[in-house]
């Protein structure tokens, strides 16, 4: 899939300098061709894989756990900021880039987000492929979810533990509830649901444990 051609010049620079900071962990490249490997995979369920995959390069390509004033940055900042990255870098028509954009920015809420515009015939359904991919992770053998969570307080180790804890608590309590749709497509839902709402709850409690030790402490 050629994307050089798709993105002016500094584009493979900027997006290396993002996913090699030496404070990330978890969002690096590695979680790139994780998310590249499984939209092969999932190829056939895509309409346009080529929007899919820009999406994929620029997503994380900010990523910040602290603002400089020390305080917790909101990762809607971080997603915001990919998307101008992205905007600064990308050769694609106005459409094109106008869905990899709202594809980018739909990471910042999961759950809640909605296609606003068909820019294409089977864009809602790249949309929701795209944040299946995203949240894959979720339904990793429970030895790789403890791996990947143990990357992402790398990324915090600046916060004290209770801090960490409590943070992750909130954003997988929403992910573990039971009336939540986590995953959109009938086919990666089959795949990953069960799977993923099992490590979910094993991390909940595990987490709730934690907090009232620490809280005790």
């Amino acid at each position: 899939m050629p994307l050089e051609g798709r993105h002016k010049s500094g584009a493979w620079e900027a997006l290396d300098g993002g996913y090699t900071e030496n404070h990330r962990a978890y969002h690096t490249w590695d979680h790139v061709a994780d998310l590249l490997e499984k939209l092969s995979e999932f190829s056939h369920l895509s309409t346009r894989s080529d929007i899919i995959a820009v999406s994929v390069f620029w997503h994380d390509s900010v990523y910040r756990t602290q603002n400089q004033n020390g305080s917790l940055r909101p990762d809607y900042e971080n997603v915001r900021d990919s998307g101008k990255l992205f905007r600064q870098y990308t050769l694609l028509n106005k459409s094109d880039a106008d869905a990899a954009y709202e594809l980018i920015m739909a990471t910042a809420n999961h759950l809640q987000a909605r296609a606003e515009k068909q820019y294409y015939a089977g864009f809602a359904d790249d949309f929701d492929l795209f944040l299946d991919l995203d949240l894959s992770s979720l339904a990793s053998p429970w030895e790789e979810f403890v791996e990947d969570l143990a990357r992402i307080r790398t990324e915090f180790s600046w916060a004290p533990e209770v801090v960490f804890c409590s943070s992750q608590l909130r954003i997988l309590e929403k992910f573990a509830k039971e009336d939540v749709r986590l995953y959109r497509r009938t086919e990666t839902s089959e795949k990953w649901r069960d799977a993923a709402r099992a490590n979910l709850k094993r991390c909940v409690t595990e987490l709730q444990r934690m907090i009232a030790e620490l809280s005790a402490a």
